[in-house]
């Protein structure tokens, strides 16, 4: 694997397969890939892991994937509906999963630009979502992309090949992903200045 290529994850969707959410989340993912990075997605179906509990160890394989995934991730597309004002279930227990990375060098979403992506029927309560969650990618010390995008879903906005048909949607979804992916590329060339900066000092040091 290319380690200077840099990796954007998507993670949300519903239980329900072909969701507009995770249309949204994989649409915004096509178009990082297109602008240079490597993705990964993590579906609502892989979220299924039981609540969390910040006194136990014994985190399940799906838990410990999602873990594994945020951790090797540049950036990140997040998807979710907008229940009652809020996001959903499965997407608000795999977040706070994240509490597992506190210990890390870089912890939660250190330093991470994060696109966020709510779908709702109708638009007020997407609004109240997409604020919602952004205040959770800043308390995760991550970066909301500047653009947020709300989708209203009682508008069918994508086709049945999932690509995005109401252009204004499309338009929005492709900045989004362009963000995610010049953000990623950013943090990964500094990733890699910085490794070899120390790998020059340590030579130095051993000369």
């Amino acid at each position: 694997m290319n380690n200077d290529i840099p990796t954007v994850l998507g993670i949300g969707g519903t239980l329900r397969a072909g969701s507009t959410s995770e249309r949204a989340m994989r649409v915004a993912l096509g178009v990082a890939r297109e602008h240079g990075a490597r993705i990964e997605y993590i579906t609502a179906s892989e979220l299924e892991f039981p609540m969390y509990d910040p006194g136990s160890r014994s985190l399940t394989p799906e838990a410990l994937r999602f873990l594994e995934a945020v951790r090797r991730s540049d950036s990140l597309v997040v998807a979710t509906p907008g229940y009652h004002g809020g996001t959903s279930g499965l997407l608000k227990n795999a977040l706070d999963h994240l509490q597992e990375l506190a210990d890390d060098p870089e912890p939660y979403l250190h330093g991470k630009a994060v696109g966020c992506v709510v779908t709702t029927s109708g638009w007020q309560a997407g609004v109240t979502t997409l604020t919602s969650l952004r205040s959770t990618v800043h308390a995760l010390r991550g970066w909301p992309t500047p653009l947020g995008v709300v989708i209203n879903s009682s508008a069918a906005p994508f086709g049945p090949d999932g690509s995005a048909v109401d252009p204004k949607v499309a338009g929005q979804l492709a900045g989004l992903g362009e963000q995610v992916a010049s953000f990623a590329a950013t943090r990964r060339r500094a990733a890699t200045a910085q490794a070899q900066a120390q790998a020059s000092a340590q030579a130095r040091s051993a000369a």
